[in-house]
C-alpha cells in the first residue's frame, strides 16, 4: 500500500506514514505489525490513534508510530517485525493474528509485545497465564476462533433444512489447523456433511467458491483470517454470486452482502490493544498487564441479502441479533 493512498484513506489521522519514525527520533516509537492490508483496517486503526491520544500520546506530536503491512503474506512478518526492532521501537503492537504476535515476539529481543489474537494466547504459547502473561507480550483475546460450532449452530438455524456446510480456510493462518479440528467436531455434533476448501489468494478464493457451488454446499462458513478479512467485499460479493448463505467472524463483511456474522467488535479490540500500549509507554510491563478477553459478541444480519437469497429469517433468529442491517 503507498504512503499517499493510505493517508488518504485515514483522512490525515495517520499523516507521515512511515517517516514519523524516522523524522521525530527524540519521540518514543510504537511498531504497528499488521498482517493485512492498510485500507481495511482503516476505521480500526483510527478508533486506535483515538484511545492512545487519549492517553496521551498523539502521533507526530508526542509518539512516532511506524507501520509495517504484510499484506496477507505472512511469510513476510519475521522480515518486518525484525525491522521494527532495528528501528528501536518503544513497544511493538502485533496484530490482528498469531501469525503477527508470533513473529513480533521471535524478533523482539525483550520489547513489550501488544497482541490481539484469535484464540488462547495460552494454548498459543504465548504467555505463560492469562492474569500474568509472565513475559514479554500482552493483549487481546477475540475469540473469533473459539466460538467455531457457536457459528456453526447460527448456520444451522437459520437454515433447519441444510445437509452440508463448507468452511473456507486460509493454509497459511497459524490457527487453520485448530480451526479445522473445532469445525469438524462441531459438523459431527450436528450430524451434517462438511467440505474444506483452501485459498491464499485472489485466484484460489474465486476457484474454492466454484468448489463449493459445483459440490452443492447448502452454506459457508468463513474461517478466523486476516487476509479474508482484507478481501471482505470479493468474499461477500462471490458467495453472492453463487447464492451461498455464510457466516462470517466480523461486521464489515455483512456491510459488503454477507448474510451474517458472529463475533466481537475489532474498533473496541483495537481501543483496548492502545489503552495496553499507552500503559506500557508511561512504564509498566507486559508481565504484569492481564490479557483481556472479549466478553460481548454481536450477532450481525443482512435482511436484505436473506431476501435476495429468497430466505426466510426466523422471527426467533431476527430478535436475538444485535444489528440488523436492511
Amino acid at each position: 500500500m503507498r504512503r499517499r493512498e493510505f493517508i488518504t484513506l485515514l483522512g490525515g489521522a495517520a499523516g507521515g506514514w512511515p517517516l514519523g519514525a524516522r523524522a521525530q527520533q527524540a519521540l518514543p516509537v510504537v511498531g504497528f505489525l499488521y498482517s493485512g492490508s492498510p485500507a481495511p483496517m482503516a476505521p480500526y486503526l483510527a478508533a486506535f490513534l483515538r484511545t492512545l491520544a487519549e492517553a496521551g500520546y498523539v502521533e507526530n506530536k508526542t509518539v512516532a508510530i511506524d507501520y509495517r503491512f504484510a499484506e496477507g503474506r505472512y511469510e513476510t512478518l519475521p522480515l518486518l517485525a525484525a525491522d521494527l526492532v532495528r528501528r528501536q521501537a518503544a513497544v511493538i503492537v502485533a496484530a490482528p493474528n498469531t501469525n503477527a504476535a508470533r513473529a513480533a515476539i521471535a524478533a523482539s529481543g525483550g520489547i513489550p509485545i501488544v497482541f490481539n489474537v484469535s484464540d488462547d494466547p495460552v494454548k498459543l504459547g504465548l504467555v505463560a497465564s492469562l492474569n500474568r502473561p509472565g513475559g514479554n507480550a500482552t493483549g487481546v483475546n477475540s475469540f473469533m476462533s473459539e466460538v467455531v460450532a457457536k457459528r456453526l449452530g447460527l448456520l444451522r438455524e437459520f437454515l433447519p433444512a441444510a445437509g452440508r456446510f463448507g468452511a473456507l480456510v486460509n493454509p497459511s493462518a497459524a490457527t487453520t489447523e485448530a480451526f479445522i479440528k473445532d469445525f469438524t467436531a462441531a459438523a459431527g455434533t450436528l450430524n451434517v456433511q462438511f467440505e474444506i476448501v483452501q485459498a491464499r489468494d485472489d485466484h484460489e478464493i474465486e476457484v474454492a467458491f466454484d468448489t463449493l457451488a459445483r459440490n452443492k454446499n447448502d452454506a459457508l462458513m468463513v474461517a478466523p483470517d486476516t487476509f479474508f478479512a482484507s478481501r471482505n467485499a470479493q468474499i461477500a460479493i462471490v458467495a453472492m454470486r453463487h447464492a451461498i448463505p455464510a457466516v462470517y467472524t466480523v461486521r464489515a463483511y455483512v456491510e459488503h452482502g454477507g448474510l451474517m456474522s458472529y463475533g466481537p467488535s475489532v474498533p473496541d479490540t483495537y481501543r483496548q490493544l492502545a489503552i495496553y500500549v499507552g500503559r506500557i509507554l508511561k512504564g509498566e510491563k507486559p508481565a504484569d498487564l492481564p490479557v483481556v478477553q472479549s466478553t460481548k459478541l454481536d450477532l450481525v444480519l443482512n435482511v436484505r441479502t436473506a431476501r435476495a437469497l429468497g430466505l426466510e429469517v426466523p422471527p426467533t433468529f431476527l430478535a436475538r441479533a444485535d444489528e440488523v442491517i436492511e
